[in-house]
């Protein structure tokens, strides 16, 4: 049984008031969940352990991704083991010495690793536009090669629930698409899967949790220094939303578990030429 006098040293400095302790546990909860229904633990019948690449980019919800995992492994809820990775990506000014000395300090096993992705892409992307693309793509294979390197069978990342509710924002306002980030993929090679295991947590409690715990924030200077992203506009809006109506982003994000492709135009999703009236309908589902 778990010694709770015993902590994980990410734990150690931990507040003590009740309101911490309540926001602590709706994230673990919330992750719990997450891990749960998009069945992203290979329970395996060899009796080896999966290996997770934690990806870590020295933001909020990277760290509260790894302090929450590693509060589940903790407990025995999380059978898998865990490796942190941060990616320096050659932005001028990046802290290098941040993340190496924090992970070291908090006994998590790491790899850090120099690839000056940021030359490519500030050579590639013309004048005006984002860097988010291109930026990303470099960086995931190179989380895909060091996960296959350190023989993890999975990237995990921290994108939280606000995150996929931009990205569908996104696609619908200027992809012409309905799609965001998925808890859980498979890679195009099919030999790495990718999890999101922060899905259902909002981007408010990352923060306060972060914040509390004193980690320390690396900001990334790439992406914040470009005005106008699409991302900045749909936050914006997303923002006006919750506070004209408290409660709309999460009632949003639930509609996203709730698709009814009969109530949808998509033909690919739904059999519209093979609707037919009187008791078929209830045979297809639509009654």
């Amino acid at each position: 049984m778990l010694d709770e006098t015993e902590i994980h040293p990410l734990f150690a400095d931990a507040p003590s008031t009740t309101e911490f302790k309540k926001l602590r546990k709706r994230i673990v909860r919330q992750t719990r969940e997450a891990i749960e229904q998009y069945a992203m633990i290979d329970r395996r019948t060899d009796g080896t352990v999966p290996k997770w690449l934690v990806c870590l980019s020295g933001g909020k919800d990277s760290y509260t991704l790894l302090a929450v995992l590693y509060e589940l492994k903790w407990r025995g809820l999380l059978p898998v083991d865990l490796i942190a990775c941060n990616l320096d990506q050659g932005q001028p000014g990046f802290p290098a010495t941040v993340l190496p000395e924090f992970l070291a300090r908090m006994g998590v096993p790491h790899r850090i690793e120099y690839q000056d992705t940021y030359s490519i892409v500030m050579d590639k992307v013309p004048a005006g536009r984002t860097f988010c693309a291109l930026c990303s793509r470099l960086r995931r294979g190179n989380l895909y090669r060091i996960a296959r390197e350190e023989g993890c069978s999975a990237v995990v990342l921290g994108h939280h629930r606000d995150d996929i509710l931009e990205t569908f924002f996104m696609n619908l306002f200027h992809g012409g698409r309905l799609a965001t980030m998925p808890p859980k993929l498979v890679n195009e090679e099919g030999d790495l899967f990718l999890y999101r295991p922060l899905a259902h947590v909002a981007e408010v409690d990352c923060e306060k949790f972060a914040r509390a715990m004193k980690y320390p924030i690396i900001p990334c200077d790439l992406c914040g220094s470009q005005d106008g992203l699409q991302r900045q506009q749909v936050k914006q809006i997303l923002d006006g939303w919750e506070k004209n109506s408290p409660g709309r982003r999460q009632v949003m994000f639930r509609s996203l578990m709730n698709a009814r492709p009969s109530h949808l135009l998509d033909p690919k999703l739904f059999d519209f030429a093979g609707l037919a009236c009187g008791s078929n309908q209830k045979k297809i589902g639509l009654f």
